[in-house]
């Protein structure tokens, strides 16, 4: 497990860089061939191609693909207590966390009688996507749903898929995340299909279009968003989870190794990266792991993916060299484990979310550390962001002049719109200062 990639005494651009870190082997451009057929159907025909795709994928036939909302609300009745707490008390850090993120509203005096007003606008609807296939998510329903009511999103609608053992509803630990986030309008239906049935409305399950659809799900959710955005707004094309780990001689190999296992048991294309200039320390994490991953539930799952073209030990010369690896690499969550965390971190530009210290794992920020867990896979850390209140939110400039104003910027504006071939442009505020008996009223 966790083949080696050794870069010391190598002196690597970033292109090459680019090229030699490791990562999952997974065609989203491939899979959009396959989903295309799906989202047309529910485009066409609905409801009807939803019962197929029901049947066809998930094996489930004669449920009720809206699910009512007092099944929602009794759903909290098979809630544990410890996981109501739990869930509850993830609720109140993501609120306070998200809303952190919604921007102030700006004002730009540019002049006398000038103003730029910079708001911040929510969507007015959004669809919320929970997988359902290997593990129900509830707290993927929590990232999502607490991060659009932070940002003022008015209308969710959430959709997972059937669960045959379930009587055709989501799993009902989706339910339970639902039922406490205020979240009423919840779908039985999975993959492509539910990201169809958002983009392009179901009108005889009354589910409206949306105007964003977020939310994680496998390689054919992240197809079907690519086919349906530009109709609606999407957060990104989510793929496998993966974690670097930049750590030096000083970091705990034990805990390492256990944070790299912990992504590992997501899925077999999960990515474990551990970059380090300590050639000590990586055969410590080797052996940890070996140690580690046959106890853990998920050992076959662990071992397939330690295992993987996805993971593995790059040595390094130094953390500098380390922070330009990660960088490259982009990961989705960053762990910094070494003696001067600050340090390294200085030199990092590109993750979705990092993680600070021996004692900030990953899965802390997967549950309870009150940041949002739905994050840039793939590299696209580089230039995407994660899933947060400013998901839901479009900026909207406010501009307010009055005639004095418009005054002192007509000739240099009739220049720019002389220069650019446009007259008209220049004539519309001309227009304004023509008669000005005429125009002053009402417009002082």
């Amino acid at each position: 497990m966790l083949r080696t990639i050794d870069l010391r005494g190598r002196e690597l651009s970033r292109a090459e860089l680019l090229r030699l870190v490791p990562r999952a082997a997974v065609d989203t451009t491939a899979a959009v061939d396959r989903v295309r057929p799906l989202v047309d159907a529910v485009r066409d025909r609905g409801e009807e191609a939803l019962r197929e795709q029901a049947r066809d994928f998930d094996r489930v036939e004669g449920h009720r693909l809206r699910v009512p909302e007092e099944r929602v609300a009794s759903s909290l009745e098979t809630c544990p207590p410890a996981v109501r707490a739990a869930l509850e008390l993830l609720i109140t850090r993501l609120r306070l966390a998200s809303a952190a993120q919604v921007p102030v509203e700006q004002v730009t005096r540019l002049a006398d009688g000038a103003t730029i007003r910079q708001r911040w606008q929510p969507v007015t609807r959004v669809g919320l996507y929970a997988p359902g296939g290997k593990a129900a998510y509830p707290s993927s329903v929590l990232m999502n749903a607490i991060a659009a009511q932070a940002a003022g999103v008015e209308s969710l609608a959430l959709a997972s898929p059937a669960q045959p053992g379930n009587g055709g509803a989501p799993h009902e630990a989706v339910l339970w995340a639902a039922a406490l986030a205020g979240v009423s309008e919840v779908y039985a239906i999975g993959g492509a299909g539910a990201i169809a049935a958002f983009a392009h409305g179901v009108p005889s399950l009354g589910l409206d279009p949306v105007d964003v659809v977020t939310g994680p799900g496998n390689v054919f959710v992240a197809a079907a968003k690519r086919a349906v955005a530009g109709l609606v707004g999407i957060d990104s094309e989510a793929g496998t989870t993966e974690i670097l780990v930049i750590a030096d001689d000083t970091a705990n190999p034990a805990f390492v190794a256990a944070d790299l296992i912990s992504q590992a048991e997501h899925d077999e294309s999960a990515a474990s990266v551990l970059v380090t200039d300590s050639p000590d320390l990586s055969e410590r994490v080797r052996a940890e792991i070996i140690a580690r991953a046959p106890q853990t539930r998920h050992a076959e799952r662990v071992r397939e993916a330690l295992s993987g073209p996805q993971s593995a030990i790059i040595l390094v010369d130094d953390l500098t060299v380390a922070a330009r690896v990660s960088n490259a690499y982009g990961p989705e969550h960053l762990e910094i484990q070494t003696r001067d965390d600050e340090g390294v971190l200085a030199h990092i530009d590109d993750a979705g979310a990092v993680f600070m210290g021996g004692f900030t794992p990953v899965s802390l920020g997967d549950y309870l550390a009150g940041s949002n867990h739905v994050l840039p896979t793939g590299g696209t850390a580089r230039f995407a962001a994660g899933l947060g209140a400013h998901t839901f939110l479009r900026p909207q400039q406010i501009i307010s002049y009055d005639r004095s104003a418009l005054s002192s910027v007509h000739a240099p504006l009739l220049a720019l719109a002389q220069t650019e071939g446009l007259p008209a442009h220049g004539e519309a505020v001309s227009a304004r200062f023509e008669n000005v008996a005429e125009t002053q009223v009402g417009n002082e």
